[in-house]
Parts: structure tokens; C-alpha cells; sequence
């Protein structure tokens, strides 16, 4: 027997039916913008990811005690501290309780609340339960949230080593070798050994010319990041090197099956219809790679086909996702499969940051000692040198 649904809606026949569009909703604001009675519309950017999750919890426990929404709303606006979420939370009062549905004053913050959010709480507010929706939302969020940090603190070390071996150079060649340098030239240049003449030439180059390298990475970034924004070829490349990268493309792959397969899951266990889940995910994925697959399953269903072959042909999900995409869509356990996937690559997401960074943290401490002890080696070698000489006197 398949097991009931929160919404009564039938899996087979959600690809057809429309999600209530809000044409009459005031147009939405862009970032800085102001929104209906000179409100601000907050980016993502001040409003974090966790303090939006906390604030989705806190108001799925108040419905569920029975509290109405627009109280609901002024009890979580007044424990808030002051700052960007709380002056969202007082616009969103204010629009509630002029009669506009949750989901439309929310649109109104689109890069507070992006599509993903402000469709489920349509459908929740459509399938009468809302608390049930933005309970799964808030499991959403703090989930994409957590594998983010496991991510963030495997990342801590490694760049900590990073930092310490630069400023470790730069002392070095800022102050160690110009004193070495001295005690050298009264040797004569002519005895220096070549790690030595190396060493002090590419300090004195860099204490000439180090602002030429400084500008030149912050202009390289800078280009990177317009060529990411406004080339589709170059974007396409990156994307496609962030895939296939050794050590990390493994990583950077099943992250986007994990974020695919649980945001779709999510978004059809919460009432939205396929084409439509389809739409948000489309427009909600940064790499364009995993974008075109998930329009070319669009296309597929919007023609009466499934999901299978078209995820098959894009190269983007292995087999046993295809397979079990293709078995739940048979059954009618669509959303079951794409969690079961997304626990899955989230595991495997998990191993593989630690197994990653686990091979990344010794490399770096062997170039690192490497990098010093050619140094070391370069600035004792002419006192070596000294003394050999000395001994033979």
C-alpha cells in the first residue's frame, strides 16, 4: 500500500497542474530597492542562512500550537534583535495583515526568501499545511547550512597553513636576507653558492617588484570574476574544470547531485508540480552544466516522457540515481527516491571532504618544509662554506 501524502495530490498528475501564479503581486523589488511603502527589500547577503532557518522553526512551532499567522508573525518580529531580519519579519506583518498571503508578501523579499521558499510556502498555504511545509523548509535550510560548515571547518586547517607558511616567507625575505645579504657581500659574490645567489636575487626582486604581483592576483580575480559573469564560454569552461578538478571535482559533483535530488524531493513532497520544481531548480543552479541537465529533463517532461533518459544523456547523474529516479516515478514514490539520493551523496559528500582535505593536509606541510628548508639551506651554505675554509687555514 503506498504510503499517504501530506497533500492530497496525486504524483502522476502534478506535472500537469499549475502552482497558483500571483499576477496581481506587487512588483518585486530589486536589491536596495524599495517595496510597498518604502520598505527595503534585504539581500541574502544580510540576512544569513541560519538566522533565516531559525526564523522558519520558530514560525512552524507557533502554527502548530494553533497561534495564527499574522500573531505568529508580530510574536517572532518582537523577540528578534534588531537588524535586517527584523525589519523583513515587521514588512511581512504589515502585508499579512492587510490581507496579502504569506507567500506574496514574501516575494516581495526575493533574495531573502528566494523561489524555492516562497513556492513551498504557496503550496503549503494551497495544500492547508503550512506548518508542515515550513517545518521541511527549515530542515532544508539547516541541512544546506551544515554540509556548507563541514565544508568551511575542513577548509580551516588548510588554509591556516596556507597563511602562516606565507607570512612566514615574507619575514624572511623582508627581513632575514637583507642581514644575510650583508654578511654575504663581504665573502664576495663570486663564492656564493647558486641556492644562495638564488635566494637573495629573488628577494631583492621581490622587495622591488612585489606590489606588481599583489596587483596583478587581485586583477586576475577581478577578470575572473566578470569573464564568470558576463561570458557563457568561459563560465562553461570553469564549470566543467570545477568537475573534473583531482581531489575536488569528486567533491564539487556530488554536492550537485545532493543539493539536485534533495531540493527537488522537498519541492514535490511539498505540492509543487514537477514542471514547476523543475523551473526553481533550474533557475536556483549556479553550475551550467547541472543547469542544462535539469532543462533538458524539463523538455522531456513537458513532452510526455520521464525523467530517466534524459538525466541518463546528460552525464551528470550515475546510474543508481537514474535507476532510482526511474523506479520511483514508476511507483509513484518520486519524492521517497530523490530523498533516499540525496542522504546518499550527502554521506558521500561527508566522506569525501574528509578524505580530501585528510590528503590535502600533508601535501601542504610537505611543500611547506620543503619551501623552508631550501631557504634555510640557501642562507647557511656560504657560512658552511666559511668555515670549511677556515678549518683548512
Amino acid at each position: 500500500m503506498p504510503r499517504p501524502l501530506a497533500i492530497p495530490m496525486p504524483k502522476k498528475l502534478q506535472r500537469k497542474l499549475p502552482v497558483p501564479k500571483q499576477a496581481a503581486a506587487a512588483p518585486v523589488p530589486k536589491a536596495g530597492a524599495s517595496s510597498g511603502g518604502g520598505r527595503l527589500s534585504l539581500g541574502r547577503s544580510r540576512v544569513t542562512p541560519r538566522v533565516l532557518a531559525e526564523f522558519t522553526s520558530q514560525l512552524a512551532v507557533l502554527l502548530n500550537a494553533g497561534i495564527p499567522i499574522t500573531k505568529s508573525l508580530r510574536i517572532l518580529e518582537g523577540q528578534l534583535k534588531p537588524g535586517p531580519m527584523k525589519r523583513v519579519a515587521g514588512s511581512l506583518v504589515e502585508d499579512v495583515e492587510g490581507g496579502t498571503a504569506l507567500s506574496e508578501a514574501m516575494q516581495k523579499h526575493e533574495l531573502v526568501f528566494d523561489p524555492l521558499y516562497t513556492n513551498m510556502v504557496r503550496a503549503g498555504e494551497a495544500g492547508g499545511v503550512q506548518e508542515e511545509i515550513l517545518n521541511r523548509l527549515s530542515g532544508f535550510l539547516v541541512q544546506a547550512e551544515a554540509i556548507k560548515g563541514r565544508v568551511k571547518g575542513a577548509l580551516a586547517y588548510p588554509a591556516a597553513i596556507l597563511v602562516v607558511a606565507s607570512g612566514v616567507l615574507l619575514l624572511v625575505f623582508a627581513f632575514v636576507i637583507p642581514r644575510f645579504k650583508q654578511v654575504f657581500e663581504t665573502m664576495g659574490r663570486g663564492n656564493m653558492h647558486w641556492t644562495t645567489q638564488l635566494v637573495t636575487d629573488t628577494g631583492e626582486h621581490l622587495k622591488v617588484w612585489w606590489w606588481v604581483y599583489l596587483l596583478s592576483v587581485v586583477l586576475l580575480f577581478l577578470l575572473h570574476r566578470v569573464l564568470l559573469q558576463k561570458v557563457a564560454g568561459y563560465r562553461s569552461f570553469m564549470h566543467r574544470l570545477a568537475l573534473r578538478l583531482p581531489l575536488f571535482g569528486p567533491l564539487v559533483h556530488k554536492s550537485l547531485v545532493a543539493r539536485f535530488a534533495r531540493t527537488f524531493g522537498t519541492l514535490i513532497q511539498s505540492g509543487v508540480p514537477h514542471l514547476d520544481a523543475l523551473e526553481i531548480l533550474q533557475a536556483s543552479t549556479a553550475n551550467v552544466h547541472m543547469k542544462g541537465a535539469v532543462g533538458m529533463v524539463q523538455s522531456s517532461i513537458r513532452e510526455g516522457a520521464g525523467f530517466a533518459v534524459p538525466m541518463g544523456e546528460s552525464h551528470m547523474f550515475d546510474d543508481i540515481v537514474v535507476n532510482m529516479v526511474d523506479v520511483g516515478e514508476q511507483t509513484g514514490e518520486l519524492d521517497r527516491m530523490l530523498t533516499k539520493i540525496a542522504d546518499r551523496y550527502e554521506l558521500e559528500v561527508d566522506r569525501t571532504v574528509d578524505t580530501t582535505f585528510k590528503v590535502i593536509e600533508p601535501i601542504l606541510l610537505v611543500v611547506m618544509a620543503v619551501a623552508v628548508g631550501f631557504i634555510v639551506f640557501a642562507l647557511f651554505m656560504p657560512l658552511l662554506q666559511m668555515m670549511q675554509q677556515i678549518s683548512r687555514r
